[in-house]
């Protein structure tokens, strides 16, 4: 039988190894809960205040970007950018729907997105004129590329893409 000294020593060490365990639990719950908070706000439309910083240097160094794959025929490239609702197209309901419109950057190139809407909210009311905001992936062809890929990827084998508009996110 152990002696009552090594029974005090071996409670105070189970207290504390005890109290290091409590502490590492209740981080984990908190690690828990902030990821869960974020992933709850990147799988639904949100109010942003923008996804490019309002400043022209940024924009411009977007359309530069997207500038140099189209004048080298470049395809599957990450990108992000903004540009005016130059025209609305009609939906494509063949295999996956896809909301589709032209964007005019403003270098003057102009970008077809092809939005899913069977993974992503459709963009309501958009209208011609409109400002867009977008995160996606680039595919050359000669009218100016086409953006696709503005949604998360349900397999997270792709990078996730969204498209922003009048402070709503649609991913």
């Amino acid at each position: 039988m152990a002696s009552p000294r090594a029974i005090v020593m071996l409670s105070k060490f189970y207290v504390m190894k005890g109290g290091m365990v409590v502490k590492a639990i209740i981080l984990a719950v908190i690690v828990v809960i902030i990821a869960v908070s974020y992933s709850w706000r990147a799988n639904s439309p949100e109010r942003t205040t923008g996804s490019l910083p309002s400043n022209t240097v940024a924009i411009a160094e977007a359309d530069q970007i997207l500038g140099e794959a189209y004048k080298n025929k470049r395809s599957d490239i990450q990108v992000q950018g903004q540009g005016r609702v130059e025209k609305i197209l009609a939906d494509d309901n063949k295999g996956s729907r896809h909301q589709k419109f032209i964007l005019r950057l403003s270098s003057g190139q102009t970008l077809l997105v092809a939005h899913n809407i069977d993974l992503a909210p459709r963009i309501a009311g958009l209208q011609v004129g409109d400002s867009v905001d977008f995160y996606g992936e680039y595919e050359w062809n000669q009218r100016g590329g086409v953006v696709h890929w503005t949604h998360r990827d349900p397999a997270g084998r792709h990078a996730h893409g969204w498209l922003a508009h009048q402070g709503r996110r649609y991913q």
